[in-house]
Protein backbone atom coordinates (compact mmCIF):
# COMPACT_ATOMS: atom_id res chain seq x y z
CA UNK A 1 0.00 0.00 0.00
CA UNK A 2 1.09 3.58 -0.68
CA UNK A 3 2.97 5.25 2.15
CA UNK A 4 1.78 8.81 2.84
CA UNK A 5 3.77 11.44 4.71
CA UNK A 6 1.88 14.60 5.67
CA UNK A 7 4.29 17.50 6.22
CA UNK A 8 3.13 20.44 8.37
CA UNK A 9 5.43 23.29 9.47
CA UNK A 10 4.55 24.98 12.77
CA UNK A 11 5.78 28.21 14.31
CA UNK A 12 4.22 29.57 17.53
CA UNK A 13 1.00 27.61 16.96
CA UNK A 14 0.17 26.63 20.55
CA UNK A 15 -3.42 27.79 20.06
CA UNK A 16 -3.99 25.70 16.93
CA UNK A 17 -1.70 22.72 17.14
CA UNK A 18 -3.97 20.28 18.99
CA UNK A 19 -6.92 20.89 16.67
CA UNK A 20 -4.63 20.58 13.64
CA UNK A 21 -3.35 17.21 14.89
CA UNK A 22 -6.90 16.08 15.60
CA UNK A 23 -7.92 17.15 12.09
CA UNK A 24 -5.11 15.50 10.16
CA UNK A 25 -4.17 12.44 12.22
CA UNK A 26 -7.24 10.49 10.99
CA UNK A 27 -5.97 10.94 7.43
CA UNK A 28 -2.75 9.00 8.08
CA UNK A 29 -4.83 6.39 9.89
CA UNK A 30 -7.15 6.06 6.88
CA UNK A 31 -4.30 5.90 4.35
CA UNK A 32 -1.85 4.14 6.63
CA UNK A 33 0.47 2.51 4.07
CA UNK A 34 0.59 -0.80 5.97
CA UNK A 35 1.14 1.19 9.15
CA UNK A 36 4.03 3.27 7.79
CA UNK A 37 2.26 6.54 6.93
CA UNK A 38 3.14 9.46 9.20
CA UNK A 39 1.91 12.90 10.22
CA UNK A 40 5.16 14.88 10.46
CA UNK A 41 4.85 18.25 12.19
CA UNK A 42 8.04 20.30 12.20
CA UNK A 43 8.43 22.86 14.95
CA UNK A 44 10.35 25.74 13.39
CA UNK A 45 11.99 27.08 16.54
CA UNK A 46 8.76 28.19 18.20
CA UNK A 47 9.05 30.40 21.27
CA UNK A 48 5.84 29.11 22.81
CA UNK A 49 4.62 25.66 23.92
CA UNK A 50 4.00 24.29 20.40
CA UNK A 51 6.60 21.52 20.59
CA UNK A 52 5.73 20.53 24.17
CA UNK A 53 2.13 20.05 23.09
CA UNK A 54 3.22 18.02 20.08
CA UNK A 55 5.29 15.68 22.23
CA UNK A 56 2.35 15.17 24.57
CA UNK A 57 -0.02 14.48 21.70
CA UNK A 58 2.40 11.96 20.18
CA UNK A 59 2.25 9.81 23.33
CA UNK A 60 -1.17 8.53 22.25
CA UNK A 61 -0.72 8.87 18.49
CA UNK A 62 2.01 6.53 17.19
CA UNK A 63 1.83 7.86 13.63
CA UNK A 64 2.47 11.46 14.77
CA UNK A 65 6.13 12.42 14.32
CA UNK A 66 7.02 15.72 16.02
CA UNK A 67 10.36 17.19 14.96
CA UNK A 68 12.00 20.37 16.21
CA UNK A 69 14.74 22.50 14.68
CA UNK A 70 16.12 26.03 14.75
CA UNK A 71 13.98 28.72 13.16
CA UNK A 72 14.57 29.08 9.42
CA UNK A 73 11.21 30.18 8.01
CA UNK A 74 8.34 28.48 6.24
CA UNK A 75 10.05 27.71 2.93
CA UNK A 76 13.14 26.17 4.47
CA UNK A 77 11.02 24.19 6.92
CA UNK A 78 8.81 22.56 4.32
CA UNK A 79 11.91 21.79 2.25
CA UNK A 80 13.37 20.12 5.35
CA UNK A 81 10.15 18.12 5.65
CA UNK A 82 10.16 17.05 2.01
CA UNK A 83 13.71 15.80 2.27
CA UNK A 84 12.83 13.94 5.46
CA UNK A 85 9.89 12.22 3.73
CA UNK A 86 12.09 11.31 0.75
CA UNK A 87 14.68 9.84 3.13
CA UNK A 88 11.94 7.74 4.76
CA UNK A 89 10.86 6.41 1.36
CA UNK A 90 7.39 7.90 1.37
CA UNK A 91 5.43 7.15 -1.80
CA UNK A 92 3.42 10.36 -1.57
CA UNK A 93 4.03 13.65 0.23
CA UNK A 94 1.22 15.98 1.22
CA UNK A 95 1.83 19.45 2.64
CA UNK A 96 -0.49 21.79 4.47
CA UNK A 97 -0.06 24.46 7.17
CA UNK A 98 -0.73 24.55 10.90
CA UNK A 99 -3.13 27.51 11.00
CA UNK A 100 -6.33 25.53 10.43
CA UNK A 101 -7.19 27.24 7.14
CA UNK A 102 -7.55 24.00 5.16
CA UNK A 103 -10.07 21.17 5.54
CA UNK A 104 -8.89 17.56 5.85
CA UNK A 105 -12.13 16.22 4.39
CA UNK A 106 -11.09 17.72 1.04
CA UNK A 107 -7.99 15.53 0.96
CA UNK A 108 -9.86 12.42 -0.17
CA UNK A 109 -10.54 13.74 -3.69
CA UNK A 110 -6.83 14.51 -4.04
CA UNK A 111 -5.84 11.01 -2.99
CA UNK A 112 -8.10 9.46 -5.63
CA UNK A 113 -6.06 11.23 -8.32
CA UNK A 114 -2.61 10.40 -6.98
CA UNK A 115 -1.72 7.92 -9.73
CA UNK A 116 -2.73 10.22 -12.57
CA UNK A 117 -0.68 13.32 -11.73
CA UNK A 118 2.76 14.28 -10.45
CA UNK A 119 1.10 16.86 -8.21
CA UNK A 120 -2.49 17.60 -7.22
CA UNK A 121 -2.71 21.08 -5.76
CA UNK A 122 -5.40 23.30 -4.28
CA UNK A 123 -6.84 26.33 -6.03
CA UNK A 124 -7.70 28.98 -3.41
CA UNK A 125 -9.96 31.13 -5.60
CA UNK A 126 -12.50 32.59 -3.23
CA UNK A 127 -10.09 32.41 -0.29
CA UNK A 128 -11.51 33.88 2.92
CA UNK A 129 -8.43 35.29 4.64
CA UNK A 130 -8.50 38.89 3.50
CA UNK A 131 -8.14 41.11 0.46
CA UNK A 132 -4.43 41.69 1.07
CA UNK A 133 -3.72 37.96 0.73
CA UNK A 134 -5.77 37.78 -2.46
CA UNK A 135 -3.72 40.69 -3.83
CA UNK A 136 -0.44 38.91 -2.99
CA UNK A 137 -1.59 35.69 -4.72
CA UNK A 138 -2.60 37.54 -7.90
CA UNK A 139 0.59 39.60 -7.93
CA UNK A 140 2.72 36.47 -7.50
CA UNK A 141 0.93 34.83 -10.41
CA UNK A 142 1.82 37.79 -12.63
CA UNK A 143 5.44 37.92 -11.46
CA UNK A 144 5.87 34.20 -12.17
CA UNK A 145 4.49 34.65 -15.67
CA UNK A 146 6.94 37.50 -16.35
CA UNK A 147 10.02 35.87 -14.76
CA UNK A 148 9.58 32.24 -15.74
CA UNK A 149 7.27 32.41 -18.76
CA UNK A 150 4.93 29.82 -17.27
CA UNK A 151 1.32 30.02 -16.12
CA UNK A 152 0.29 28.71 -12.71
CA UNK A 153 -3.17 28.85 -11.16
CA UNK A 154 -2.09 29.22 -7.52
CA UNK A 155 1.63 28.68 -7.00
CA UNK A 156 1.89 28.83 -3.22
CA UNK A 157 -1.09 26.79 -2.04
CA UNK A 158 -0.34 24.88 1.20
CA UNK A 159 -2.52 21.95 0.11
CA UNK A 160 -0.58 19.78 -2.32
CA UNK A 161 -0.14 16.06 -2.87
CA UNK A 162 3.04 15.07 -4.69
CA UNK A 163 4.53 11.85 -6.02
CA UNK A 164 7.82 11.41 -4.21
CA UNK A 165 9.55 9.90 -7.24
CA UNK A 166 8.87 13.11 -9.20
CA UNK A 167 9.82 15.51 -6.42
CA UNK A 168 13.15 13.68 -5.97
CA UNK A 169 14.14 14.64 -9.52
CA UNK A 170 13.77 18.37 -8.92
CA UNK A 171 14.29 19.11 -5.24
CA UNK A 172 18.01 19.83 -5.71
CA UNK A 173 17.04 22.82 -7.90
CA UNK A 174 15.53 24.59 -4.87
CA UNK A 175 18.01 26.71 -2.86
CA UNK A 176 18.42 25.45 0.72
CA UNK A 177 17.02 28.51 2.50
CA UNK A 178 14.60 29.74 -0.15
CA UNK A 179 11.55 31.48 1.33
CA UNK A 180 9.15 30.36 -1.39
CA UNK A 181 9.91 26.66 -1.83
CA UNK A 182 6.34 25.72 -2.74
CA UNK A 183 6.21 28.49 -5.32
CA UNK A 184 9.38 27.20 -6.93
CA UNK A 185 8.08 23.63 -6.99
CA UNK A 186 4.96 24.83 -8.82
CA UNK A 187 7.14 26.77 -11.28
CA UNK A 188 9.47 23.82 -11.87
CA UNK A 189 6.59 21.44 -12.53
CA UNK A 190 5.10 23.91 -15.03
CA UNK A 191 8.43 24.59 -16.73
CA UNK A 192 9.27 20.90 -17.10
CA UNK A 193 5.70 20.08 -18.15
CA UNK A 194 4.94 17.67 -15.34
CA UNK A 195 1.34 16.51 -14.95
CA UNK A 196 -0.39 18.84 -12.48
CA UNK A 197 -4.05 19.04 -11.51
CA UNK A 198 -5.62 22.02 -9.71
CA UNK A 199 -8.73 21.42 -7.60
CA UNK A 200 -10.73 24.12 -5.86
CA UNK A 201 -10.39 24.00 -2.07
CA UNK A 202 -11.91 25.84 0.86
CA UNK A 203 -9.46 28.29 2.42
CA UNK A 204 -10.73 29.69 5.70
CA UNK A 205 -9.42 32.52 7.87
CA UNK A 206 -6.72 31.53 10.35
CA UNK A 207 -8.41 29.55 13.14
CA UNK A 208 -6.38 30.97 16.05
CA UNK A 209 -3.14 32.68 17.01
CA UNK A 210 -1.35 35.41 15.07
CA UNK A 211 0.07 35.13 11.58
CA UNK A 212 3.85 35.57 11.73
CA UNK A 213 3.92 36.90 8.16
CA UNK A 214 2.65 40.48 7.84
CA UNK A 215 2.52 42.74 4.81
CA UNK A 216 5.89 44.29 5.62
CA UNK A 217 7.51 40.85 5.60
CA UNK A 218 5.63 39.90 2.44
CA UNK A 219 7.01 42.90 0.55
CA UNK A 220 10.51 42.17 1.84
CA UNK A 221 10.26 38.57 0.69
CA UNK A 222 8.82 39.77 -2.61
CA UNK A 223 11.72 42.11 -3.34
CA UNK A 224 14.22 39.36 -2.63
CA UNK A 225 12.19 36.88 -4.68
CA UNK A 226 12.40 39.06 -7.79
CA UNK A 227 16.17 38.92 -7.65
CA UNK A 228 16.21 35.21 -6.81
CA UNK A 229 13.70 34.35 -9.55
CA UNK A 230 15.92 35.76 -12.29
CA UNK A 231 18.92 33.75 -11.15
CA UNK A 232 16.88 30.60 -10.59
CA UNK A 233 15.24 30.91 -14.01
CA UNK A 234 18.66 30.86 -15.63
CA UNK A 235 19.50 27.66 -13.74
CA UNK A 236 16.17 26.02 -14.68
CA UNK A 237 16.55 27.00 -18.33
CA UNK A 238 20.05 25.55 -18.41
CA UNK A 239 18.89 22.29 -16.82
CA UNK A 240 16.02 22.02 -19.27
CA UNK A 241 18.25 22.76 -22.25
CA UNK A 242 20.76 20.14 -21.16
CA UNK A 243 17.90 17.69 -20.63
CA UNK A 244 19.16 16.82 -17.20
CA UNK A 245 15.65 16.24 -15.86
Amino acid sequence: MDKLYIIIPAYNEEENIESVVNDWYPIVESYNGDGESRLVIINDGSRDSTFDKLKKLSETRPKLMPITKDNSGHGATILFGYKYAIEKNADYIFQTDSDGQTLPEEFHDFWKLRDKYDMVIGDRSGRQDGISRVFVTKTLKTVIRLCFRVKVTDANTPFRLMKTETLKKYIALIPEDFNLSNVLISVIYAKFRRKVKYIHITFRPRQGGVNSINMKKIFKIGRQALSDFRQINRSLSKAKKEKQL
